[in-house]
């Protein structure tokens, strides 16, 4: 199977995308995932561009990587200068990485308008920083800015920038499609012409700005690029760039080409929501092969098909790549499919079982009064178990007061929440403060169990949604809370119902503690 080299830019592309921001203990640990995970290159910004990569380049030295080879990232030469009097360029051959990532303009109209000097001095800028690195050993990829507009805009131009880098001795010559404009076939049929001219130099770089960059890097590879750039969740600047995760999938699943490692393709998931978590950023349920619905089915007939072949409507089985399959809960999925829900819990209970309809009228009972387990699966399980008597509490929350806080300017809007609760013969009484009264009763209920549970200090809240279920009863309505929690490698969601909406927040609450505990009870057996 043909090799395609896969270079991740989740720390540098990635970390444009919006409300993004690593630490250095973040980068390390997200190298060290996509390391395990068989990655080729890590490209993690300029070493010297502030404090913070400076630090990161001088500790990532100090991890044992298996798989990867760590990316400087820096731009040619200034214009009318030398690159040995390069700030910037100095700066990156200091750093001491064997691997350097050099961006330059392929566009004639760039050049002209954006980078204000003469296409020739621009192609001097490509050949003088490539040849300055790859004198001194270093493996250089060139990030050809543009190439597809400027292809299509002057294609000689364009392709003179290759050259320069060709030239140079680039390793790589990667053809950017910057603005995200270019459609996959237009990539497709300008990348093979590359191939012809450049054979085995040529790597891809899409951006997501129409929701093709999966698309057009998947073309550019059936086109002969043996190179693909992305970010691993597909974050990035605007609608960021090329999905790893989805890409991965397609070329080694589904197009026999190889990523990375065979083995190390049921980490496609963990890795996903990993760096998700690390980068503050919700992976999105509908991405493809890692994200929470990517398996998921409710319609009647769907449920049935995939019961007796998964490949009737699942295009890979969830456990090639770490994910799982969901069959949803709903007023479509009928009795086959709670029957489905309740054997996963407990594999001896048949549609014959007499606690079956024992189950199924309770579930039904919690729906009516307004409970919705479709997407609270982990609300549904402890249902089943405590139904079944498999399931022994870990604790007991006996009462809990909350306490709200307004100024009359309305500024200060903190609460504070006092809770009493018991594990085994042992009470604990504690008291927080947050904004609002659901984080406040959430931390509150932290620091009492987190004394005889420490494992609930990773637990993290990632989504609370509200739906008022009878509009008509106005601020008396019933409300169903659903919280989604995750503990950076599982992702779980819990549901509660209630008149009173920091009750159903606490029942959902609860939940999600009992659940991540009794999973690291059955993870220990």
């Amino acid at each position: 199977m043909k090799k395609i080299e896969i270079f991740d830019s989740t720390l540098r592309d990635g970390a444009q995308n919006e409300s993004v921001s690593y630490s250095v203990e973040d980068k390390l640990n997200i190298v060290r995932y996509l390391d395990k995970l068989g990655i080729d290159y890590i490209e993690a910004g300029n070493p010297f561009s502030n404090p913070k990569d400076h630090a990161f380049f001088s500790r990532v030295k100090e991890l044992d990587l298996k798989y990867a080879k760590l990316v400087a990232f820096g731009s040619t030469r200034r214009r009318d200068s030398r690159v040995q009097d390069d700030k910037n360029c100095l700066a990156l051959m200091e750093a001491d990485i064997d691997c350097i990532s050099i961006f330059g303009k392929a566009s004639c109209w760039q050049v002209k308008e954006v980078l204000g000097t003469t296409p020739q001095e621009n192609l001097r800028m490509i050949f003088d920083t490539v040849s300055f690195f790859t004198k001194a050993g270093k493996r250089v990829f060139f990030d050809a800015e543009h190439f597809f507009d400027g292809y299509k805009d002057n294609k000689e131009y364009a392709l003179s920038a290759l050259r320069a880098a060709q030239e140079a001795g680039a390793y790589k010559l990667i053809l950017c499609d910057t603005n995200g404009g270019a459609f996959p076939d237009d990539i497709g049929e300008i990348t093979k012409e590359i191939v012809q001219i450049f054979p085995g130099k040529v790597g891809i770089h899409c951006h997501n700005d129409m929701g093709c960059a999966v698309a057009g890097s998947v073309m550019a590879v059936k086109a002969g690029a043996d190179h693909v750039q992305g970010t691993y969740i597909g974050t990035g600047e605007r609608c960021g760039n090329t999905n790893l995760s989805t890409i991965i999938g397609d070329l080694q699943l589904k197009l026999g080409y190889t990523c990375i490692p065979q083995e190390k393709i049921v980490r496609l998931t963990k890795t996903a929501r990993f760096v998700s978590e690390v980068s503050n950023v919700r992976l999105a349920h509908a991405m493809p092969y890692v994200g929470k619905s990517a398996f998921a089915h409710k319609g009647g007939m769907h449920v049935d098909g995939v019961q007796k072949n998964n490949a009737a409507f699942e295009h890979v089985a969830p456990e090639i790549v770490g994910n799982q399959r969901h069959i949803l809960l709903s007023e479509v999925s009928g009795r086959a499919a709670m029957l489905t829900k309740i054997s996963e819990v407990d594999s001896t209970i048949t549609k014959d079982s007499p606690e079956a309809n024992q189950l199924i009228q309770r579930l039904k009972e919690l729906e009516y009064e307004g409970y919705q387990f479709e997407a609270a699966t982990a609300s549904f399980e402890l249902v089943v178990l405590k139904e079944l008597g498999k399931f022994s509490p870990f604790f007991d929350v006996e009462l809990f007061r909350i306490i709200g806080e307004q100024d009359t300017a309305g500024k200060h809007n903190m609460a504070s929440a006092m809770v009493k609760l018991r594990v085994g013969q042992r009470w604990e009484m504690t008291a927080d403060e947050g904004d609002g009264p659901v984080h406040a009763l959430d931390k509150a209920l932290r620091k009492g169990l987190e004394i005889f549970y420490p494992s609930l200090s990773n637990v993290k809240l990632i989504d609370y949604k509200v739906r008022v279920m009878d509009t008509g009863k106005a601020t008396a309505a019933l409300v169903r809370v659903l919280i989604e929690s995750t503990d950076g490698e599982n992702v779980w969601t819990t549901v509660g119902v209630s008149t009173d909406i920091i009750n159903a927040s606490s029942r959902a609450l609860i939940d999600s503690m009992e659940y991540k505990l009794y999973k690291d009870q059955t993870m220990k057996k």
